[in-house]
């Protein structure tokens, strides 16, 4: 009997710890919006190499990160994670900075992984359906060159871009949420499932504390890809992976060169389409993280990886006069973020640790109010 006892009070309290666990996990979502915590669920496609699920929690009906889908919007914002707002809740991605304080209607396009191929497929087969006076793209320096032409070679559907039928690559850059270890899986069904266990392990206070932590790995080269900088005079304190960022900048690359041809193209492309819908274009360049901090690191003779991170910023230069002499040539409306950026580099921009490069809420709302900025001086069809 007391045996039997104690397994019914055992059962008891498993049966009251998933109860509760449940309830929380329940109350989370009428709290906080999913979209913010849970990894989405993806789903592959030929044309966009892969799209989050429609109706997935916290998305709307066409699955991108919005409210809902509305009949028409003022601005139509299209773009990768730094547009989707990477590390951020959806409230401070730069999209929704520009809708709060301009006023204006924004959608938001943006998915991570996407690049110039994407943004003119969900312009004209989504963006210009909601009759938008403007289109905004964030570009971004770091790998939309390379993107595009992955993307290209990658996927049949865009073959007719190519300059080299011959030529296939893997498209697939997407992997999965959570980091390689053990109980990967488990860990990657909870990022999809679990707001609690998102904001538990993932959450802005571990977030924080695991921040730190890696940058203290990071100081100790613990990680070779890792380089690390602070600034004894400032608040200045990051991390960086550049050897990536590097090889989809490098001009000595034909890949590159080709997704730059690529690129061109197909933002003079978007700028046909949006101008037989009656609605203007602009790109904002969104830079590098490297670059954004190029006067601290060039000046560090020390600084591991320091080769790497001169050659990306020399590279990016180079990328972006060429993207800035094309922009004028086509009569592309565009506004550079770095400028902005860099005047607020001790406002803590990006995620605070090397597991992550992208902005944080401080740098999407120097980006959103660069945008906005912009949109208010410049009328909808004016350059």
């Amino acid at each position: 009997m007391r045996v039997r006892q104690i397994a019914a009070n055992a059962l008891l309290v498993l049966f009251s710890l998933v109860v509760g666990l449940v309830l929380c996990e329940v109350g989370s979502r009428l709290v906080f919006n999913p979209a913010d915590y849970l990894s989405a669920t993806m789903l592959s496609d030929k044309v966009l190499g892969i799209t989050i699920a429609p109706g997935s929690a916290g998305f709307d009906a066409w699955g991108f990160r919005n409210a809902a889908v509305p009949e028409s919007a003022d601005v139509v914002a299209i773009g990768d994670s730094h547009t989707f707002g990477n590390t951020a809740r959806m409230m401070d991605a730069w999209p929704q900075v520009v809708a709060t304080r301009t006023g204006l209607s924004v959608y938001n396009l943006g998915v991570g992984g996407y690049g110039p191929n994407q943004y003119y497929e969900l312009l004209t087969t989504r963006g210009l359906s909601l009759r938008p006076k403007r289109v905004v793209v964030g570009l971004y320096m770091g790998d939309d060159f390379e993107n595009a032409f992955s993307i290209t070679y990658g996927l049949e559907h865009w073959a007719f871009l190519r300059a080299d039928r011959r030529r296939t690559v893997n498209a697939d850059i997407w992997g999965d949420s959570e980091p390689p270890g053990q109980f990967r899986s488990v860990r990657n069904w909870f990022s999809r499932n679990s707001v609690i266990y998102r904001l538990l392990v993932h959450g802005p206070v571990l977030g924080a504390i695991k921040g730190t932590l890696q940058f203290n790995m990071a100081e100790g080269q613990s990680d070779p890809s890792v380089t690390s900088y602070q600034d004894p005079n400032s608040q200045i304190r990051e991390a960086f992976r550049p050897i990536r960022v590097a090889a989809g900048l490098d001009q000595s690359r034909s890949e590159v060169q080709e997704g730059m041809r690529i690129t061109f193209h197909l933002l003079n492309e978007m700028k046909r389409a949006c101008q037989e819908k009656g609605c203007s274009l602009a790109v904002v360049i969104i830079p590098t993280k490297e670059t954004v901090f190029a006067e601290y690191l060039q000046r560090d003779q020390e600084l591991h990886l320091k080769d790497t991170i001169d050659s990306l910023i020399a590279n990016e230069q180079v990328a972006r006069g060429k993207l800035v002499t094309f922009l004028d040539e086509a009569g592309i409306a565009y506004v550079d973020a770095l400028p902005a950026l860099k005047a607020a580099v001790g406002d803590e921009l990006y995620y605070r640790g090397p597991a992550d490069m992208h902005p944080n809420k401080n740098g999407y709302k120097v980006i959103g109010d660069v945008v906005a900025g912009f949109l208010e001086k410049t009328p909808a069809g004016a350059r």
